[in-house]
């Protein structure tokens, strides 16, 4: 999956396919997160704070460690 550079203090790059969306952190751990809508998506990437859209996400959504 392609992601792109985010600007955030945790979140290094961020991606979306298929509704999963995927989330690299500063110290290379990804995570894959699933049932993600494109509109969740879109809204996440538009958040004025990745890492509360996270924990946000984190409580709705399954998601595992892939990397």
């Amino acid at each position: 999956m392609n992601r792109q550079p985010v600007d955030s203090s945790r979140i290094s790059s961020v991606g979306w396919e298929n509704n999963v969306l995927q989330i690299e952190f500063h110290n290379g751990a990804v995570y894959n997160y699933y049932d993600v809508t494109h509109n969740e998506y879109i809204d996440f990437m538009n958040a004025g704070s990745l890492g509360h859209e996270l924990s946000i996400l984190d409580k709705r959504h399954k998601y595992e460690r892939v990397r």
